[in-house]
């Protein structure tokens, strides 16, 4: 548990206690992804010093959040245990919230393959995918590179590394069918700020191979309403 306690009897303190701490959630976002090993969670969390992660990890093992577990090729890793899993629709909620006042990004402000695949699930809308055709999108945004496949109400991202480097030309049997890049401006097209062709217009998509209609569909399936979350 960690060191700090509120002293009062009740379940928010509680869940504060456990997972308030500085670093702590971002620890859970990179975990909800997928078991992580220590030098993977330092280089997805760059600021971090190496003593605070030891720190928090620990604390998060004690509070039965996180367990560390042998994995093939991979030696020891970090995983969510079934109770830190439960966290993964506070974690979602939390990004829908944070995400009307996320503003534009500062100069030092990075975005990482699993921060963009939360964000992705955060805005994910399943029953408006439910409704459209299965898409299978791979985006570049900066070094970070998803396949983003949606079929029905199901999701799935997958992180591809290394990147490969967004080429033009012939969709290959087996790649995505939409194959485009952004930056941290596709908060803008999530948002409804800007459609898909006033994105491209601005220079905030590029569409690198397929058909720059299905942008439509992967925005009416990727949507957070920033005017909605403030007014409820």
């Amino acid at each position: 548990m960690a060191s700090r306690t509120y002293g009062q009897y009740c379940g928010v303190t509680t869940a504060v206690e456990l997972i308030g701490e500085r670093w702590a959630l971002l620890i859970v976002r990179d975990l909800l992804v997928g078991p992580r090993r220590y030098t993977d969670l330092k280089q997805g969390l760059l600021r971090i010093p190496t003593n605070i992660l030891s720190t928090r990890l620990k604390e998060l093992q004690e509070g039965g959040v996180v367990r560390r577990v042998p994995m093939m090729n991979c030696g020891l890793v970090y995983e969510l245990t079934p109770y830190g899993r439960e966290l993964e629709p506070v974690v979602l909620a939390l990004g829908r919230w944070g995400f009307a006042s996320m503003g534009d990004p500062s100069p030092d402000d990075v975005v990482t393959a699993d921060s963009l695949t939360v964000a992705l699930r955060t805005a994910f809308r399943a029953d408006a995918s439910a409704a459209l055709p299965a898409a299978d999108y791979e985006l570049h945004v900066g070094d970070v590179a998803l396949r983003v496949q949606v079929d029905g109400a199901s999701l799935r991202v997958t992180q591809l590394a290394p990147p490969a480097p967004p080429v033009g030309g012939r969709r290959p049997d087996g790649e995505a069918d939409l194959v485009f890049a952004s930056g941290p401006g596709i908060r803008r097209v999530i948002s409804g700020e800007l459609t898909p062709a006033e994105a491209i217009d601005a220079g905030v998509l590029e569409v690198v191979r397929g058909e720059a209609s299905l942008l439509e569909r992967f925005a009416a399936t990727f949507h957070i309403d920033p005017g909605s979350l403030a007014a409820a």
